[in-house]
């Protein structure tokens, strides 16, 4: 997944009927509507991950898509069902550590076990591609629900806390001024 090991371009998982491949920058205008519309605006109503009560404009753009894709130790993996991405996630290599970002799946498939697949699946990736021992990623605080989700598969709450960018409207411009992330961690060993 980084320069140093090798990774395929597809994988197939024989569960849900997903394949499994590493973005290039050709996919950017894809995956940029994908992750909008799990988490913001009227779209995102349709699945249980919604922001939109807590942030309004932008999850993403093209450019920090792009980012992900081109950065060094860095993976978009997209989820693919009948040759039609339905989702994705970001896995960095962090030294021991793995982060996982940028998940999203499409509102209508939410909440029927793809996104226990996906993150089963990104967790065996670091583990023996990178030797990953932790998983690592950030959860705005006010997403009881969702942190709740992530403590069923194994992630603990640390109480590690940083602040939500704002004044940034690339992350989405808030609709409260107490948003804050905490880490949440996953042995992996």
């Amino acid at each position: 997944m980084d320069t140093a090991t090798p990774v395929p371009d597809t994988a197939a998982s024989q569960e849900a009927g997903v394949t499994y491949r590493r973005a290039v920058l050709d996919d950017v205008p894809v995956v940029v509507p994908l992750v909008q519309s799990a988490y913001r605006g009227d779209a995102s109503r349709g699945g249980w991950t919604t922001e939109a009560d807590l942030l309004d404009g932008q999850r993403t753009d093209p450019e920090g898509v792009a980012a992900v894709i081109t950065a060094p130790g860095s993976v978009l993996l997209l989820v693919e069902r009948d040759g039609e991405t339905v989702a994705c996630c970001q896995l960095e290599h962090r030294g021991e550590a793995a982060y996982f970002g940028m998940f999203a799946v499409r509102p209508e498939l939410q909440g029927a076990g793809l996104g226990k697949l996906i993150i089963a699946e990104a967790e065996r990736r670091v583990r023996e591609q990178w030797g990953a021992r932790e998983m690592h990623m950030t959860v705005i605080t006010a997403r009881e629900e969702l942190i709740a989700w992530y403590e069923r598969r194994g992630y603990r709450r640390t109480g590690e806390t940083s602040p939500f960018p704002y004044g940034d409207e690339r992350f989405g411009v808030p609709r409260r001024d107490d948003l804050r992330f905490e880490l949440l961690v996953k042995p992996l060993v």
